[in-house]
C-alpha cells in the first residue's frame, strides 16, 4: 500500500497513527503542502480534490480519512480501534467526529489560507481563529471524558481507539497554534499517555522524512 502524506496533515497523522497500530507497513510518498504540490494536475489525477491523505491499494484508490479508518478497521480487525457494544462504539466515534468534523475542518489549511490570502488577516487573528473553535470543541470534549464511566488512560477504557487516533493529531496541532493545553487536564493526559506507545510517537509530523 501506498500513504500519500504530508507531515504537518492531521488527516494523515490520524492515518499513520492507526496503519501503526495496526503494524501495517507501507509506502509513504510525501505530498509537499508548502509548495502547493496537492494542486498539480497530476496529483488531481490520484485524489480529486486534491487533498492528504489517499490510500492506494492493488486495484483501489481509498479518500478521505473516515472512510479510510473505517476500511482499515473492517479490514484488518485486530488490534480493535472500536469496542464491541453498539452503544459504546457509537460513543468513541461520536468522540472522533468532534475532532474530525467540529474542530479540525475550522482549523484546515486551506480555510486559514483564506483567512490570509482573502480576508487579509494577521497571523495573531489566524491564531485566535485557530484556538477559538479547539477551545469549543475540547471544552465539549473535556465535560464529555470526565461524565464517562468507560474513560481509562484513554478516551475509552486502557487501549486506544478511533477517539484516540482522532484526538492526538489535534492536540498536535493545538500546540503548534500555542494553545494552552493545561485547560484540559484530562485530554492532556490521554494526549500524554498516548505518546508512551511506539505507534503513536513514530506518526508524530517531527519524526517524518518530509518535515
Amino acid at each position: 500500500m501506498q500513504l500519500y502524506t504530508f507531515f504537518r496533515s492531521g488527516t494523515s497523522h490520524r492515518l499513520r497513527i492507526a496503519l501503526n497500530l495496526k503494524q501495517l507497513n507501507v509506502e509513504h510518498i510525501a505530498v509537499d503542502l508548502r509548495t502547493e504540490q496537492h494542486l498539480r494536475a497530476e496529483y488531481h489525477e490520484i485524489h480529486p480534490q486534491g487533498f492528504v491523505p489517499a490510500l492506494k491499494t492493488p486495484g483501489h484508490l481509498l479518500i478521505q480519512s473516515p472512510a479510510i479508518l473505517e476500511w482499515l478497521e473492517e479490514t484488518y480487525p485486530t488490534p480493535a480501534l472500536l469496542p464491541k457494544d453498539p452503544f459504546d462504539r457509537a460513543h468513541v466515534r461520536a468522540m472522533a467526529a468532534l475532532v474530525g468534523c467540529d474542530i479540525h475542518p475550522l482549523n484546515n489549511r486551506r480555510v486559514l489560507e483564506h483567512l490570509r490570502k482573502s480576508l487579509g488577516s494577521s497571523e495573531d487573528q489566524v491564531n485566535a481563529w485557530c484556538e477559538k473553535w479547539i477551545a469549543s470543541g475540547f471544552d465539549a470534549l473535556e465535560r464529555i471524558l470526565k461524565d464517562s464511566s468507560n474513560r481509562g488512560h484513554f478516551c475509552f477504557g486502557d487501549s486506544p481507539t478511533l477517539a484516540d487516533v482522532y484526538l492526538a493529531p489535534q492536540v498536535e496541532s493545538a500546540r503548534r497554534f500555542k494553545v494552552d493545553m493545561n485547560q484540559w487536564p484530562i485530554i492532556k493526559a490521554i494526549d500524554e499517555h498516548c505518546l508512551t506507545l511506539d505507534a503513536f510517537h513514530r506518526a508524530s509530523p517531527a519524526l517524518q522524512p518530509d518535515a
